[in-house]
C-alpha cells in the first residue's frame, strides 16, 4: 500500500503519486510542475541556484529553513510546505522587499543565481521579522554562504541584504501556515511506493527499529546532503529508503550525566546552536565554516557521524572531546567511544539491524581547554584539507590528560596516539611540543589529493598543534590575533 506525498505548495495541498522516491524537489518543480524559477546549477548542493525554503511543524511551531532543492528527495516534503522564488510576489503584484533591494542595489546580472540568492535572503528576512533585529554582516554572510555568483562580486548582493529591511511587506502568516500544516501530519508510518522502490518514514523509534530489522539492506536517509549526491552525481539506484526525519525521539536534545545528547535526526543548525551554548568561543568558527547554511539546515550531526568520512568536519572535535555514539538495534542499545566506531575506510562497527540513535558530547569541565581548527581553500562551504581538534587538561604546567584528533590525515577520523603519549604527564613546554610534533609523523601517513599534498597536510597538522600550544600554555599565552598571524606564516 502506498500513500501519496502531500505538502503545501502555492497555498494549497499538493499531492504526488507517481514520482520516483529519489526524484529531487528541484526535478519535480522544473520537470513536472514547469515551475522554472528555481535553477539547477551543480546538482550537488554547492552553488545555491536551487535554494528553496521548506516549512515544517516542530514542537508546535512553524520552522522555516532554506535548503538545496537539488539534493532533497521529494517524499521528504510530506507534511511540510514548499516555497520558491515565485512565492515572493506580493498580493498587489509588486516585488518583495528582498527583490526590490536586489533591483535597487544592482545585485543581479546574468540572473541565473538570483532566485536562489533571493530565497536565502528571504529566509534571513523572515528571521529578521520574527526577531525584530537588523542582520549584521556576519548574519548576511552566513545566509549567503551557500550561494555562488560569478557576476557581481557579492558587494551589491550584500548591500541588498543590508537594505531589504528598509522596505515594508505584510507580516508572514505563520499562524495560517500552522493551521494548514496541522491536518497533513501523520500518526502512522508514511509509506510511499513508485516503481520498485519504497520510501518509509516511521513516526516512532520503535517503528524505525522494526522496519530496520525487517529491511537491513534499505538505505537510511537523514538530511540527504550526501546520499542525494549518490543519485544526482553517481546515478545510483538506492532501492528501499528508510527516512529518519519524522521520528521525534531522534530530533531531541537532552542534558544528562554531564553529557549533551543529540539525536541522530537533529539538524546541524540545531546541533551547533545547542553545542555553542556550552562551547561557544571554541566551536563558533567551526559552526560558521561547516558547509553552508542550507546544508546545515538539512544535514544532521548523526548523519555526519554515521557517514564516517575521513574528511568529515564533526568527528575530529567530537573525538577530541571524548564523545560517544549510541547505537540501537533489535538487541538493544550499546554505547561506543566515537573513535572506536570507525574501523577502516567507510567501515564502521555497526550491525545490519542497528541505527545511530544519538551522539553524546561531554559538557565543559573546569581546567579543560579545547580548540578545533579547519584548513580549507575557501572560508565558506569547502571541504577540509586538514581538520584538527585538541583537548587538554593541565595541572599547573603538567599535562594531566590530552586528546588529539585529525580529519584528512588518515582513512578514518583518528586520534594521534603517539603524540598524546609524548605529551601525557610531561611539562606543557616548547621542548616537549617539538617531540609531539615529530610524533605526528608516526601517527599519520596522509595522502596527496586535489586538496593538499601529503607534505602540506603533515606540516599543517604540526603547525596547528603548535598553534594550540601558543593559545594554551600556562604563562605568556599569545593573543589570538598574533596566533592567527603565526599560524599562516
Amino acid at each position: 500500500m502506498s500513500d501519496p506525498i502531500r505538502f503545501m505548495y502555492k497555498g494549497a495541498v499538493h499531492s504526488v503519486n507517481e514520482s520516483a522516491p529519489t526524484q529531487t524537489i528541484l526535478q519535480h518543480l522544473r520537470e513536472d510542475l514547469h515551475c522554472t524559477g528555481t535553477k539547477e546549477g551543480c546538482a550537488e548542493g554547492d552553488c545555491g541556484a536551487c535554494t528553496v525554503v521548506v516549512a515544517e511543524l516542530q514542537g508546535g511551531e512553524v520552522q522555516m529553513k532554506a535548503v538545496n532543492a537539488c539534493i532533497q528527495f521529494l517524499p521528504t516534503l510530506d507534511g511540510k510546505a514548499l516555497f520558491t522564488v515565485e512565492d515572493l510576489q506580493q498580493p498587489d503584484g509588486g516585488l518583495h522587499p528582498v527583490q526590490q533591494a536586489l533591483v535597487d542595489c544592482h545585485g543581479s546580472q546574468c540572473g541565473f543565481c538570483t532566485p536562489g540568492i533571493a530565497m536565502s535572503l528571504w529566509g534571513l528576512y523572515l528571521k529578521q521579522q520574527t526577531c525584530g533585529t537588523t542582520p549584521c554582516r556576519r548574519d548576511i554572510n552566513d545566509a549567503l554562504s551557500g550561494n555562488l555568483c560569478r557576476c557581481t562580486g557579492y558587494r551589491p548582493i550584500i548591500e541588498a541584504a543590508a537594505r531589504m529591511g528598509e522596505f515594508d511587506a505584510p507580516e508572514f502568516d505563520r499562524a495560517g501556515l500552522l493551521a494548514s500544516l496541522a491536518p497533513l501530519q501523520r500518526d502512522a508510518m508514511f509509506i510511499y511506493a513508485a516503481g520498485e522502490s519504497r520510501f518509509y518514514a516511521p513516526r516512532t523509534l520503535s517503528q524505525l527499529l522494526e522496519i530496520r530489522a525487517d529491511l537491513p539492506e534499505a538505505r537510511l536517509l537523514a538530511g540527504s546532503t550526501d546520499v542525494g549526491l549518490w543519485v544526482t552525481k553517481q546515478m545510483r539506484i538506492l532501492g528501499d529508503i528508510i527516512y529518519l526525519g519524522a521520528v521525534p525521539e531522534l530530533r531531541a536534545i537532552t542534558e544528562r550525566d554531564d553529557m549533551l545528547e543529540i539525536g541522530a535526526g537533529v539538524t546541524l543548525t540545531d546541533a551547533f546552536d545547542a553545542l555553542c551554548r556550552h562551547y561557544g568561543p571554541e566551536l563558533d568558527e567551526m559552526r560558521q565554516r561547516f558547509a553552508s547554511l542550507p546544508i546545515r539546515n538539512a544535514g544532521t550531526l548523526g548523519g555526519n557521524v554515521a557517514n564516517g568520512s575521513p574528511i568529515g568536519d564533526s568527528m575530529p572535535w567530537l573525538i577530541a572531546l571524548g564523545s560517544q555514539v549510541v547505537l540501537h538495534g533489535a538487541r538493544g542499545r550499546r554505547v561506543l567511544a566515537l573513535e572506536d566506531f570507525y574501523l577502516d575506510y567507510q567501515k564502521k562497527d555497526l550491525h545490519a539491524d542497528e541505527i545511530v540513535e544519538s551522539v553524546r558530547v561531554p559538557l565543559p569541565l573546569a581546567g579543560r581547554q579545547f580548540r578545533t581548527y579547519k584548513l580549507a581553500k575557501r572560508f565558506d562551504q569547502d571541504i577540509s584539507a586538514v581538520c584538527a581538534a585538541f583537548c587538554i587538561e593541565l595541572d599547573t604546567d603538567v599535562v594531566r590528560d590530552v586528546r588529539i584528533a585529525f580529519g584528512g590525515m588518515a582513512a578514518i577520523p583518528k586520534r594521534a596516539a603517539r603524540a598524546e603519549a609524548v605529551l601525557r604527564g610531561a611539562i606543557w613546554s616548547e621542548a616537549v611540543l617539538r617531540q609531539a610534533k615529530d610524533a605526528l609523523a608516526e601517527d599519520y601517513a596522509p595522502l596527496s589529493d586535489m586538496r593538499a599534498s601529503s607534505a602540506y597536510r603533515m606540516q599543517a597538522a604540526q603547525n596547528l598543534l603548535h598553534r594550540f600550544w601558543l593559545e594554551t600554555r600556562p604563562e605568556h599565552a599569545m593573543p589570538a590575533v598574533l596566533v592567527n598571524a603565526f599560524a599562516w606564516q
